[in-house]
């Protein structure tokens, strides 16, 4: 790419904000040139905006620091700054499908991190490696909203990432019956221990909407596109159970499944580190070379051991054997805030990108 994209990230002084500026630092194909947040921060220098809340491992980079927080609110402002936008915002679903309704409408795409838009009919919610073909609904999204360039694509719940596309890849042997219970790091809930302190050594068994997502989110990943929408697909039949831990980042997931046509245990094995997608074939730049990685350790995966493997965009699956009452059960751990969230989002907005639904103004 001759020159980069430029880039608005909205909601750029939250956690999943903070993460989008953090990947794309050093980005080959995007220059963030453009931060926006509620007006309470706006006028303000990126880095004093966010002040003692830089929520990253790695320091703020210099080139965001001096960034005067625009009003997320001011969208032809912004609009007006950008090729294209990542949202991040933290606000009412009502107001988040409406607002980023309004960035398309200034012909601006908008790639998306929250979950508001994720069953709108004609919104995309993709896993580049499992369903690109999603993003042909685009073209019907555009209609709706009256624009050539606009339009929304979103990435589904961090939660489902450990699991959904190990089942894609068993695909061939009809899984049709999942159990699983996920195991979710406190980054999900955008906070630190520092800041939720009451989760040191403690779990709770309860995260609010999260299992209705972690069940149906994969029906839409697996759907098809009839008449300019997508349609969930009816198996397999997922029931979920998500708990929080106290664990920074990475969420674990403990699955069982039952298939139609029952595999080998290599012949599952070799379906995971083999499957790949477009993100592969294209070498987009945060595609990961292994998408999943399997650990043939009794102990693996582990959180501290596994979760950035292929900087965060991999997934890590263990524990795969035979079952007494499903047919076979494995442990998956996916990074929540790279893979889960922002990462994923920017491998979407690469996909589409070398697809040419975005380009420059």
């Amino acid at each position: 790419m001759e020159k980069k994209l430029r880039v608005g990230v909205l909601g750029a002084t939250g956690m999943v904000g903070q993460r989008f500026i953090a990947l794309l630092e050093h980005h080959p194909w995007y220059e963030v040139v453009t931060v926006a947040a509620s007006p309470r921060s706006a006028g303000r220098i990126y880095e004093e905006a966010v002040g003692d809340r830089w929520k990253m491992t790695t320091p703020m980079p210099e080139a965001v620091k001096k960034l005067v927080v625009m009003n997320v609110n001011e969208v032809e402002a912004v609009a007006a700054s950008v090729d294209f936008v990542f949202s991040a915002v933290d606000m009412t679903k009502e107001e988040i499908k409406a607002i980023e309704e309004a960035y398309a409408k200034t012909e601006t795409p908008v790639v998306s991190n929250n979950s508001a838009h994720r069953w709108t009919p004609d919104v995309p919610m993709v896993i580049p490696e499992v369903n690109p073909e999603h993003f042909k609904v685009i073209e019907h999204q555009r209609k709706r909203l009256g624009t050539t360039k606009g339009f929304i694509a979103v990435k589904p719940n961090c939660s489902i990432q450990s699991y959904a596309p190990v089942l894609s890849a068993w695909k061939e042997f009809e899984p049709y019956e999942v159990v699983a219970t996920t195991y979710q790091a406190i980054s999900g809930a955008g906070k630190t221990f520092k800041d939720w302190p009451e989760m040191v050594e403690n779990i709770i068994p309860y995260i609010g909407g999260e299992e209705e997502k972690s069940e149906q989110e994969p029906l839409r990943i697996w759907g098809e596109i009839k008449d300019g929408e997508i349609v969930k697909a009816a198996e397999p039949v997922i029931t979920c159970q998500c708990i929080r831990v106290p664990v920074l980042n990475g969420h674990t997931a403990a699955v069982f499944v039952k298939f139609r046509k029952k595999p080998s245990k290599e012949e599952l094995i070799e379906r995971l580190v083999n499957f790949k997608g477009l993100p592969q074939e294209l070498k987009l730049p945060s595609a990961p070379g292994q998408f999943i990685q399997y650990m043939e350790e009794d102990n693996r995966p582990q959180v501290t051991l596994d979760v950035d493997f292929e900087n965060g965009m991999g997934i890590s699956v263990g524990r795969l054997r035979e079952d007494t009452v499903y047919d076979y059960k494995f442990v998956g751990l996916s990074h929540n805030t790279v893979r889960g969230a922002a990462g994923g989002a920017v491998l979407c907005a690469e996909l589409l990108t070398a697809q040419g639904y975005i380009e420059a103004k």
